[in-house]
């Protein structure tokens, strides 16, 4: 998926410290809607943005206007904008960079065609203004450090600056695909390349002294620091000190960034910068970084009493600083929430309303069957029923308050067989096995043999009565795991005889001499990554093109899953983040973090309010998705969690890994009790208990089979699916 950011437009200011040496460099709110920008006492201030600044491009030229015209007077809009809000020192370097003397700025802006341009009337500040506000979409301005950038929409009128595709000094930018060239020139600089070494360990040596509370959080600065001043020395063309720095001090970094820091360790001349997607994603992502106020200030007096520029304009324009006020975080607490490729998910991405709670169910009668009259016993007495029990997680007939409208989402009419298969559901769960700590589900094996390292996807159907892999030689391969075996539908000249009007056509449309227990399905030419079967009723099979096109994550997208209510789809990528996509507009509506490696499960609870989560790192997360915050984490398998699933009544979670194990949990205990106060929700502070131990009813291992695939039935049967390995 293309890296495009789904953020609101946002610009906050840098407020300097009045008892501190230089200040740092201002930033301008935007030009248009105040709405746009949030208020920074009210959620913290955001720390980042502005940079060097980059040659103008060129402006598309307007109906009556020449393209040099329309770009110098675009020029002089902004000098003029920067003049009035008394930024001396960005509009001095803007018009060095632009080469226009002051003398052409007066002369341009009383020209008539820069009149006709910014308006004809009014005000020199309210001319520049209105030609940043004009047009369909609102133009965003941010100004830090030394430089201006302008984005807007309107048309006729292009990005004065080049600007890589995303967040940049706070406005949303969006670009199909980045400028390499634009992306790269950020790292222009003229500072010492001798002194790099000196400045990160001089500010290596700070954060290591300075107190507890405040070391774990600034420590956070080390890993983006070092790799944005590592390619500062790369692409400066300064490679021998590039060498020295990284083998200095990229063993100081988290274990789970060596990854990342093995692709950057290629990146060692300016021509392997080019077109290197990692290198692209870091650059054109603001890492984001969750600090106190307090650590915050402390970092950034330090900068200030040793003049150290350099770092204080990497923060300034690469990293994104999301302010809080409170106590300074643990060390656990950070650990627990950081490891992903672009930082922590800012608490703004989590706070739009997201409706989890479950649809109503249709009403319709349940028909009496043979399998009902099975209830009598030998001496031709009716048995007595039990009361049914109220399911954790099951679907409700009453309307739950969290629940999404109706008629949000255009969902398919029921047909004839959609009822029945509900109805059929209805009855296996009036005969559903309640389960429990002192209850534990009994355990299927499904083993695929000689499958030779080739099996890469398995399926069950909802009725397990099919189960499905994809293998690397391109095949799917379909079994039947009940006594009833697949048959291939008639040929044309039969299916010709039949009579339509039957009762059982479905059944005379089958040729049973094709009956078989197993079907190969050939087409792919390459290996099968994903398997599913589709229930009977299909969204939108008549569109040939996708209706939702869902764009964020930096990385391969790796598994998916719908939400229960369908408004909503769950995205775990090699990026290390999960994210929560809203079905109606494709807007990103959560951004989880907390991962140490590409995430390949996720598992939404039956009542749709939690989300569990698995990844390479062997740690199974839990979320509250309500509230935007993890809730939990497990910890006890030693490889990569491939399969996770909750029971149909969300009492227990069951978890199978490369470790040859299956793992189930206590859902309910590990969901009771949540401190999920507006604090807690406000700052993103979490405290997980040390309980995994506890939350743990069994382990059970396999011979020598990872586990790739889990699936409750509807009676409640755990069914596992994987592929001998002989190793």
């Amino acid at each position: 998926m293309a890296a495009l950011h789904e953020e609101p437009a946002e610009v906050a200011a840098v407020k300097p410290d009045p008892d501190a040496g230089t200040p740092p460099p201002p930033a301008v709110p935007p030009a248009a809607p105040p709405a746009a920008a949030p208020a920074a006492a009210a959620e913290g201030e955001v720390a980042g943005g502005g940079g060097d600044a980059a040659p103008p491009k060129s402006a598309a030229p307007g109906p009556a206007a020449s393209p040099a015209a329309l770009d110098r007077q675009t020029l002089v809009a902004v000098l003029q904008f920067l003049r009035r809000s008394n930024l001396r020192e960005s509009e001095e370097i803007l018009r060095r960079e632009a080469r226009l003397l002051g003398d052409d700025l007066g002369a341009a802006a009383l020209s008539p065609a820069s009149a006709g341009l910014l308006g004809g009337s009014g005000s020199d500040a309210d001319s520049g203004e209105a030609l940043l506000g004009r047009g369909t979409g609102a133009a965003a301005v941010a100004i830090g450090g030394n430089a201006a950038t302008v984005a807007t929409s309107s048309p006729g009128v292009a990005a004065v600056a080049a600007v890589p595709a995303g967040k940049v000094g706070g406005a949303v930018v969006v670009e199909d695909q980045p400028d390499v060239s634009a992306v790269l020139s950020a790292y222009n600089q003229q500072g010492d390349p001798t002194l790099y070494e000196e400045y990160y360990s001089g500010l290596k040596h700070f954060i290591e002294c300075s107190l507890d509370c405040h070391r774990a959080e600034l420590s956070q600065l080390f890993y983006p620091l070092f790799v944005h001043m590592y390619l500062e020395l790369v692409y400066n063309q300064h490679e021998s000190e590039a060498k020295s720095f990284f083998e200095r001090f990229h063993g100081d970094q988290e274990c789970y960034y060596q990854d990342d820091l093995r692709v950057l360790s290629s990146l060692t001349k300016k021509e392997h910068m080019k077109g290197n997607e990692t290198m692209l994603d870091f650059r054109t992502s603001k890492f984001v970084l969750r600090i106190s106020r307090d650590s915050y200030q402390l970092l950034k007096r330090h900068l200030q009493e040793k003049q150290n520029n350099q770092i204080w304009n990497i923060v300034q324009e690469h990293l994104y600083i999301d302010i809080f006020d409170g106590m300074p975080r643990s060390k656990q607490q950070i650990d627990a929430m950081v490891g992903s490729l672009a930082g922590e998910a800012k608490r703004e991405a989590n706070k739009a309303k997201v409706f989890f709670g479950l649809l109503k169910e249709p009403e319709f009668d349940v028909p009496l069957d043979d399998e009902d009259e099975e209830g009598e016993n030998e001496e031709g007495k009716p048995k007595k029923k039990k009361p049914k029990k109220d399911n954790v997680g099951s679907k409700s007939k009453k309307q739950d308050p969290n629940a999404p409208p109706q008629n949000r989402i255009p969902l398919p009419e029921l047909k004839d067989s959609d009822k029945l298969d509900k109805v059929m559901n209805m009855k296996e769960a009036a005969r559903r096995v309640r389960l429990g700590p002192e209850c534990l589900p009994s355990i299927c094996f499904y083993t695929f043999l000689n499958a030779y390292q080739g099996l890469t996807a398995v399926d069950i159907t909802d009725d397990s009565s099919m189960i499905v892999g994809g293998f690397a030689d391109s095949t799917v391969r379909v079994w039947s795991v009940t006594p009833k075996k697949l048959r291939s539908v008639k040929t044309a000249a039969d299916l010709s005889l039949i009579d339509k009007e039957s009762d059982d056509v479905l059944e005379r449309i089958m040729d049973e001499k094709t009956a078989s227990e197993l079907k190969i399905l050939y087409g792919h030419s390459g290996p099968v990554y994903g398997t599913s079967f589709s229930p009977d009723s299909l969204w939108a099979t008549d569109h040939y093109q996708p209706l939702r096109i869902f764009a964020g994550h930096l990385a391969d997208v790796t598994c998916t899953r719908f939400h229960p209510n369908s408004n909503y789809i769950a995205t775990g990528s090699a990026d290390r983040t999960i994210r929560l996509w809203d079905v109606l507009n494709g807007n990103c509506v959560r951004i989880f973090t907390g991962h140490k490696g590409p995430i390949h499960s996720l598992a939404f609870s039956p009542n749709g309010r939690f989300l569990a989560t698995g990844a390479t790192d062997g740690r199974v997360l839990l979320w509250d998705i309500g509230h935007g915050l993890m809730v939990g984490e497990l910890k006890g398998h030693t490889d990569t969690v491939y399969a996770l699933r909750f029971s149909r009544d969300g009492e227990i979670l069951a978890s199978g890994s490369m470790d040859n194990t299956v793992r189930l949990w206590d859902a309910v205990k590990a969901f009771e009790d949540l401190e999920t106060d507006d604090f807690t929700t406000a700052t993103g502070h979490i405290n997980l208990p040390e309980n995994s131990q506890d939350l743990l009813l069994g382990t059970y291992m396999t011979k020598s089979t990872p586990v790739v695939h889990l699936h409750f039935t509807r009676r409640n049967l755990l069914l596992a699916a994987g592929a001998y390995s002989s190793q």
